[in-house]
């Protein structure tokens, strides 16, 4: 009985001294799930995932421009957007003039596209409007009110100045728009800017010389607007080209599926507040340049042969030009009077107007037929901009009236409603990738409690179990 008794309290003993063990190994895990998880509060402390850093709510004024950005998501959503994609639709909008076979005067073109989307369908004579190939009117054929005040920079253009298009050429673009040798018109709807695959050191190029040589990035803390603003405008059109070919992409080549590549749109522009904020400013300065004529594109020929059409065009771009909402929250969308100031002015703008020049040059180095398309359409929209808003010869004269030529206008609409759509498409995905982003910065501590639940069910669950054994 005795050796019994001594049996059964060495047992005891070693059980009791197990359940100490089993606690002081328990104690010792949680002592180290807890240093895992405060090391982990603190390292990221005060610290969020790098793309919520990158989902900046844009709001305010749109720097140097004369409107903030909730008023431009909305008017262009609930007014312009709509107005513009239905104008661009109209016989007189749809054909565009253009010089698709240069030689590029830089380099040797050995440009490569993978796809056939890279050619554009060109038009038969008989496709186009017959008025597109009537003779202009002479230049000197205009009438135009006289005695404009003299100012720095005139805001205001004749309210009587269109009597017939003319063929004039663009100070500010390198093409010579009165040449209509080896021009040919391309139906704009059936080839739209998209996805064409066109990649490679030459797709590279285009882009680094367009910025390198002719619209280096200005200083940190540059005080001189001119000088931000070809870079900004730019860098506008370059965020709205790749949101446009993100959201018309090439999904699956096998299948011919075609739709938005939003990983494509975020990687190029959308993780990028200054490429946004350019893309703002660039709509915002072409719209102003298209109110600033509204005189002028009121009173134009929007004449294809196609009456309904024709009347339809024009009422559009009334609607366009006279539209009270617009009006009201954005009378003024930029200020160009505040630019060209001081002696450097007239010199600051010859050297912004030969940068342009250039870069319009490089268009013809585009080694994609549809890219090359788009580009000249584009950039020659822009230059009519700059041409509508600072003077007809880049030299301020004010004895000279605008002039503009039935392309220069086609490339201006395009252009404005290219714009219209990138920012529209700013605004629907920006949410999307919010969503997304906040969903990934949550994902490292999710992971975190998982891996503590795992380790607490593997060991101490399995300790416990030993113990009530």
């Amino acid at each position: 009985m005795v050796e019994e008794s001594e049996v059964k309290k060495k047992e005891n003993e070693r059980s009791s001294n197990g359940r100490k063990l089993g606690g002081s190994r328990i104690g010792a895990i949680l002592v180290l799930i807890i240093a895992v998880g405060v090391t982990f509060l603190y390292t990221h402390k005060g610290k969020s995932c790098p793309c919520i850093q990158d989902s900046i709510k844009y709001t305010g004024i749109v720097e140097d421009c004369c409107c903030d950005y909730e008023t431009v998501d909305t008017i262009n959503g609930a007014v312009l957007h709509p107005l513009l994609q239905e104008l661009v639709t109209t016989p007189f909008f749809r054909y565009f003039k253009v010089k698709l076979w240069c030689d590029c005067p830089f380099w040797p073109d050995d440009g490569m596209c993978k796809l056939r989307d890279c050619s554009v369908c060109e038009c038969s004579e008989n496709e186009f409007p017959e008025s597109f190939r009537r003779l202009p009117l002479p230049a000197d054929d205009l009438k135009c009110q006289e005695g404009k005040p003299e100012a720095a920079v005139d805001r205001t253009l004749d309210s009587k100045v269109f009597r017939g298009w003319i063929e004039v050429d663009n100070p500010w673009t390198n093409d010579d728009e009165t040449d209509n040798g080896e021009m040919t018109y391309v139906n704009l709807l059936l080839n739209p800017e998209r996805y064409t695959g066109y990649t490679g050191p030459s797709a590279r190029r285009i882009w680094d010389a367009v910025y390198s040589e002719n619209c280096p990035k200005y200083a940190s803390g540059e005080i001189c607007q001119e000088k931000k603003v070809l870079f900004k405008l730019i860098s506008g059109l370059h965020s709205s080209i790749s949101i446009h070919i993100a959201a018309d992409y090439l999904l699956d080549e096998t299948t011919n599926l075609w739709g938005t590549n939003p990983d494509l749109m975020y990687d190029r522009v959308l993780q990028y507040p200054e490429r946004v904020r350019n893309l703002y400013f660039t709509y915002l300065f072409v719209l102003r340049a298209v109110t600033k004529a509204k005189d002028y594109l009121e009173q134009a020929e929007y004449d294809t042969g196609n009456p309904e059409e024709d009347l339809k065009a024009q009422s559009l771009m009334r609607q366009l030009l006279y539209n009270q909402k617009l009006q009201a929250a954005c009378p003024v969308p930029f200020d160009e009077a505040k630019l060209w100031k001081g002696q450097s002015g007239p010199e600051l703008k010859q050297q912004i107007q030969k940068q342009f020049r250039n870069i319009s040059a490089i268009m013809d180095c585009v080694g994609c037929e549809k890219c090359r398309l788009w580009g000249k359409l584009q950039v020659l929209g822009l230059g009519t901009a700059l041409k509508i808003l600072f003077s007809v010869d880049g030299e301020s004269r004010h004895d000279q009236h605008l002039q503009l030529q039935r392309n220069e206008v086609i490339a201006l609409v395009n252009l404005l409603n290219r714009l219209s759509e990138s920012i529209k498409l700013v605004q629907e995905m920006s949410p999307t990738f919010e969503k997304s982003t906040k969903r990934l910065s949550l994902q490292p501590a999710a992971k975190l409690i998982s891996s503590w639940k795992r380790l607490w069910e593997t060991v101490v669950g399995d300790r416990l179990r030993k113990l009530t054994l």
